[in-house]
């Protein structure tokens, strides 16, 4: 089984994916700057969610940690 032209058929394959993406950036109707504020709210909810998660009474507070004695 030879596989002598298996790169051009991965290129060919590659440009025809390649095509289908657009060059021009997605337009929704925003400026930079409330696309950025935009994604810094969704990124703070996103790590208020994640730490409301892991602080299901696993967090240990500093003023707390000198009370616990070693073995």
């Amino acid at each position: 089984m030879s596989r002598g032209n298996q790169r051009d058929r991965d290129r060919e394959r590659a440009q025809a994916r390649g095509n289908h993406k657009s060059k021009t950036p997605k337009n929704d109707g925003l400026t930079p700057e409330q696309r950025r504020e935009r994604d810094a709210k969704a990124l703070q909810e996103k790590a208020k969610k994640k730490a409301a998660q892991a602080g299901d009474g696993w967090s240990i507070n500093k003023s707390e940690s000198h009370n616990i004695k070693k073995k």
